[in-house]
């Protein structure tokens, strides 16, 4: 018989409003808004190149930029997306496809998520 395992998609993905609060006093709201708009501007773009490198293969490329892409998460306290990212670079490194594939969704699903979450804490 074979066990059937339910994974369940964190919906409030981990976040440290640390780095956001320090942004939005040392620049102010203006320039803490732009900056983050930035920062997540640059991580929608790696995350496009990810699924590049994935399709195409690349890797020992994927991973490298996948460690990237979480010190910028981690940059604006996106702790789900950069520990997802981390996570694509060590599937990336161990050429797993199928592991990859689904770390890549994760990452994918916790930066949409994060988004989010990044404007409610602007709300807040």
């Amino acid at each position: 018989m074979n066990t059937v395992t339910v994974l369940e998609c964190n919906q409030n993905p981990l976040m440290d409003p640390a780095p956001l609060s320090e942004i939005y006093r040392d620049l102010g709201d203006k320039m803490a808004e732009e900056t983050i708009c930035r920062a997540l501007e640059d991580l929608a773009i790696r995350l496009n190149r990810l699924q590049d490198m994935r399709a195409a293969a690349q890797y020992d490329e994927l991973a490298r930029q996948s460690n990237r892409l979480a010190a910028v998460a981690q940059g604006i306290g996106l702790t789900e997306v950069s520990t997802a990212a981390r996570h694509v670079a060590t599937c990336a490194l161990q050429k797993s496809a199928v592991a990859l594939e689904a770390t890549m969704c994760r990452l994918e699903r916790g930066f949409d998520l994060a988004i989010t979450q990044v404007w409610d804490f602007r709300d807040f």
